[in-house]
């Protein structure tokens, strides 16, 4: 019999390299997917190719000789495992979701993302890469980062950021962004396979949403991991791969 696979979608300013912490502990086999904008591949200057609908559409054809398979998305990359999910759900056969959202819901809050989003785009064109890179690793979400990851991880998450494209990033933002896509909240009651919600401890904004998340999910649960933060692959991968793997065989 045929294992199924298991995809994973990385998270913004990340890439297929920046889950290998997850997915090299995972049971073959596992695809590690590179979302629009990111990655090693040319870099499009057409804003439609970093719509949700273009990242669900690329994932798919990259996926299109599995006939079933695991979806694993971290943030960014779980709103997308999320879309493809209620897009293809004959396909997906259970998803594990690390620090995700399913959108925005209240207009003025979304509204003021879609905002504070245009503006960090626009300054990642004016100051480059290298200006981000700092900016992004300083933010409250990866505080915990500091003192749980070693001073080679966090070197080594640097020089990842470092090689993203500034205009990817920024046409990520602005394309798929969490205020830039449509929130689809209603429409989680529609999922039908196997849902993790995992979040770090530390993490309490997320862990506030994965509990609002599973009370909409017919099949989900939540797992919170111990001493870690946003990220929970790269602080605690041991315990978060248990939780997809739990989830992925179930």
């Amino acid at each position: 019999m045929t294992e199924t696979a298991t995809v994973v979608l990385h998270g913004f300013t990340g890439s297929a390299a920046a889950m290998a912490p997850l997915a090299s502990r995972l049971p073959d086999p596992v695809v590690v997917l590179d979302l629009p904008g990111h990655g090693p591949g040319l870099i499009s200057n057409d804003p439609a190719d970093y719509t949700m609908a273009a990242a669900v559409s690329g994932v798919l054809a990259s996926a299109s000789d599995l006939e079933r398979f695991a979806l694993v998305g971290y943030s960014m990359g779980g709103r997308v495992a999320l879309h493809i999910a209620l897009a293809c759900p004959d396909r997906v056969v259970a998803l594990a979701l690390i620090g995700a959202r399913a959108g925005i819901d209240d207009p003025a809050e979304r509204a003021e993302r879609i905002a504070a989003d245009e503006a960090l785009a626009s300054r990642i064109e004016s100051e480059g890469v290298e200006w981000f890179a700092d900016y992004w690793a300083d933010r409250p979400l990866f505080a915990t980062q500091r003192h749980r990851l070693s001073v080679v991880q966090r070197a080594g998450l640097r020089i990842q950021r470092l090689a993203c494209d500034p205009r990817g990033l920024a046409l990520s933002l602005r394309g798929m962004g969490a205020g830039a896509v449509e929130p689809i909240g209603c429409h989680l009651r529609e999922l039908s396979m196997s849902c993790t919600l995992i979040v770090g401890e530390d993490d309490t904004k997320f862990a506030a949403i994965a509990r609002d998340m599973a009370a909409a999910i017919p099949q989900a649960d939540v797992c919170v991991i111990p001493d870690a933060g946003h990220a929970t692959h790269l602080e605690a991968p041991d315990a978060t791969a248990a939780a997809v793997i739990q989830c992925v065989s179930s």
